[in-house]
């Protein structure tokens, strides 16, 4: 059951689909008081879990600490961040009492779970104008799923996007991306995507091509796909002030960017230098920009991922000032008056400034309504306009969307990935915990940057990021430019990656099913062990294991040097890996906690008691994965039932997609 409390005027997120009537009388959980903006106070109980907040750090439980939903760019991922790259105010309250609340609130929310005081959860923000949806069902994972159904179905991307992909900033010129293509096909690594970052365009202008470089870029799309292999370039959220610039001189005419509050277009520099940003919030803008995207869909491009659109600012024309004054005053300063951490701290601090987000205002149907206000919304509409102008471009054709920021209800019209990372054994563990979580919210297609964006990767830490990535729906090597080269063709022994990406195209047949089957359900393709096993005391505590599916548990490897690890199976089940060989073994390991060794070549999987999963042949694309010949691993007498369709188009609903299949 789902009731919505109201609390002043509540600006309309558009993130539940769903009509719901407001309800009436007390709230039923907690303490809620309006005096200084909103607040509410619930006394936990000692053994309560508080699932949920989407992309947000630490646990899978999240007792403990303060998170502010707060859409922040920010590449250092370390314990102390309280905000990421997405807002998702979704928690359920599982225990003594279980309870799910979903806080549509558009700007800045904390959550307060057990930090101040370790029994009390505290949710606060600064202007009472929100609706509190409250979810009560059978347990936790019933809540995920009424929740889930009314906020609207998860995006759907074409088959082709659960292939592998490779990417790294610093890519620029044809031999580049021709380079990567030969390293792959070359050592028969698998490989479905290389992705474009801002190095493609011309001097970073959205819908532009650097002209040097990409002179016939239709031939250039389809010299790819000879090889099945697809781009994906970046699109970013700012447009750059540029006369000449047809996007930025539509964008002042029509009035469609943000503005300053005295009706001037708001300037802040972000790669292109100073830009404007597009007034996502405003229709008929998001309509103009989502159909820029045809400029690179009409050259055969069928995919895309947005950035920077928290939205991300290097510095605003105010801040700049500011910080030229004090600079000025400071190299006058003959007595010390300022000190140095002053001026260190306003430069620092000019980048993504609150003051900034302040300083602009957005136009939603006549209304002016300050950033700050909305700001969790940016990224979230960015992506919308995308999807939207997708239905549009071609209605029956599935495209590949990602973006970095987000909020609830852009899961409708994109995925997301974790953003910048690092090259770090700890960013492994975080990217595991952050799965089901932003399954809870709707994002079903999500992985982070195999091997870390930032950093100098090592050869073990990219084998055991990826062998996590096999599972996640994106697979994608991503580094930054001027870190280590980390294709997997750049080490020794290069047949090791190649087992491990083999094994993903193996598995892309049950992934592909249970991905579709979790999205037209409105259900979770990970799913932590307490959802499955609520009842065993065990399992609803283990925070490194997560169930995929219906049928199989990961248990990844994530420490340096570790040779394996410990493990627990809440039921019997079937121990298997993907050795380098191109074998399978397998091994039936009695409930409880057991050791397993993994090598770094190898990729490790649980089949659950009287389960099975099909396994294909390897390919070196998605679309040479022979679905006829495909072998069931698992226990003796069980059966599966296989979706397919065409990974294409939209017929989601034939019977003929399902297909029972028997070990």
């Amino acid at each position: 059951m789902i009731r919505k409390y109201r609390y002043g005027a509540p600006f309309d997120t558009e993130a539940v689909t769903e009509k719901i009537e407001t309800a009436n009388g007390a709230f039923p959980y907690g303490k809620i008081s309006l005096e200084k903006g909103f607040d509410f106070t619930y006394v936990m109980d000692e053994d309560d879990i508080v699932y949920g907040l989407g992309e947000a750090n630490r646990g899978i439980n999240k007792r403990g600490y303060c998170y502010i939903s707060n859409c922040t760019d920010d590449p250092n991922h370390t314990e102390d961040k309280r905000s990421l790259y997405g807002a998702h105010n979704f928690i359920i309250v599982s225990g003594k009492t279980t309870f799910g609340l979903f806080f549509d609130y558009p700007s800045e929310l904390t959550f307060d779970i057990g930090y101040t005081r370790m029994d009390t959860l505290k949710v606060t923000c600064a202007d009472a104008d929100l609706n509190v949806y409250v979810i009560e069902g059978e347990s936790a994972y019933d809540i995920v799923k009424q929740f889930r159904h009314v906020i609207g179905r998860s995006y759907i991307p074409p088959k082709f996007a659960f292939g592998f992909g490779q990417s790294r900033w610093g890519y620029t010129t044809k031999e580049d991306f021709r380079k990567v293509a030969a390293g792959y096909r070359e050592n028969h690594i698998p490989l479905d995507m290389i992705y474009m970052d801002i190095d493609y365009m011309d001097s970073y202008k959205d819908f532009t091509l650097n002209p040097e470089n990409f002179p016939d870029f239709p031939d250039f799309v389809k010299e790819m796909k000879d090889q099945e292999l697809r781009l994906i370039p970046i699109i970013d959220a700012g447009v750059k002030v540029e006369s000449g610039y047809e996007v930025y001189e539509e964008g002042v005419e029509k009035r469609y960017f943000c503005q300053r509050e005295d009706g001037s277009d708001f300037v802040a520099a972000v790669w292109p230098g100073d830009t404007h940003f597009p007034d996502f919030l405003n229709k008929d803008a998001r309509k103009w920009f989502g159909d820029k995207y045809s400029f690179l869909i009409s050259q055969g491009i069928e995919g895309f991922w947005n950035d920077m659109n928290e939205p991300a600012i290097f510095y605003s024309s105010e801040g700049m000032e500011e910080a030229k004054k004090l600079a000025g005053e400071f190299s006058q300063d003959k007595e010390g008056k300022i000190h140095i951490w002053k001026m260190q701290g306003e430069l620092n601090g000019l980048a993504n400034n609150p003051e900034d987000y302040r300083r602009f205002y957005h136009n939603v149907d006549g209304k002016k309504i300050r950033h700050d206000k909305v700001h969790n919304l940016f990224g979230y509409n960015m992506t919308r306009a995308a999807g939207e102008a997708f239905d549009r471009i071609d209605p029956e054709k599935r495209f590949l969307m990602f973006s970095r920021s987000s909020y609830i209800g852009m899961h409708r019209y994109g995925g997301i990935w974790m953003g910048d990372n690092k090259s770090w054994w700890s960013h492994i563990l975080l990217n595991l915990k952050m799965l089901p979580s932003l399954n809870m919210c709707g994002f079903l297609y999500t992985g982070a940057d195999l091997g870390g964006f930032g950093a100098d990767a090592t050869r073990d830490l990219v084998l055991r990021h990826m062998a996590l990535g096999v599972f996640t729906p994106l697979m994608r090597n991503h580094s930054a430019i001027g870190t280590r080269e980390q294709e997997c063709y750049q080490f020794e022994n290069v047949e090791d990656f190649r087992n491990v990406v083999n094994t993903r195209y193996r598995l892309v047949p049950y992934l592909y099913s249970e991905y579709m089957k979790a999205a037209l359900n409105d259900d979770m393709y990970f799913k932590p062990l307490g959802f499955v096993y609520p009842d065993d005391k065990m399992a609803i505590r283990v925070e490194d294991q997560l169930i995929l599916g219906n049928e199989i548990m990961i248990a990844p490897v994530y420490e340096q040097n570790a040779r394996g690890r410990y493990v627990y199976l809440p039921e019997e089940m079937r121990f298997v890996k993907f050795l380098t060989d191109g074998s399978i073994s397998e091994e039936i390991l009695e409930k409880g906690v057991h050791y397993v060794e993994v090598a770094l070549n190898e990729v490790p999987l649980f089949i659950r008691s009287g389960k099975c999963i099909p396994v294909a042949e390897a390919a070196e694309c998605v679309k040479d994965i022979d679905t006829s010949k495909l072998t069931m691993l698992g226990y003796e007498g069980s059966s599966y039932t296989l979706y397919e369709d065409d990974g294409v188009h939209k017929e989601y609903d034939k019977a003929e997609n399902y297909r029972k299949l028997e070990k």
